[in-house]
């Protein structure tokens, strides 16, 4: 399984443990394209035990058509990227979704 496999199954995992007959109605998980090109992603958090927890800003720009911008902001996660990250920014959610706040 290539890493951009694993991290869209650890995000359908994610989605699914947050579904309680509620949270889906209201919240949920949005990835749209941009016009530069890139992608848009946001990811609710209100409701989960992500909502309080802090993101350091993350700025990567390699290039043009590579790179990556993710923050948190109105109890999302947000990232914004080229049209060659997706992977990479979900990784950066998974990464911290998955690491204990301290």
């Amino acid at each position: 399984m290539s890493d951009s496999e694993h991290v869209f199954e650890w995000l359908q995992g994610w989605y699914i443990a947050q579904c309680n007959g509620d949270w889906e109605h209201e919240w949920g998980v949005k990835i749209d394209t941009l016009d530069n090109p890139g992608w848009t992603m946001r990811i609710d958090l209100k409701g989960t035990g992500l909502e309080d927890r802090e993101y350091p800003r993350q700025q990567v720009s390699r290039s043009e058509d590579d790179w990556v911008c993710a923050w948190i902001a109105e109890k999302s996660f947000h990232a914004a990227c080229g049209p060659g990250n997706l992977t990479e920014a979900l990784s950066l959610f998974r990464s911290w979704a998955t690491t204990d706040a301290h």
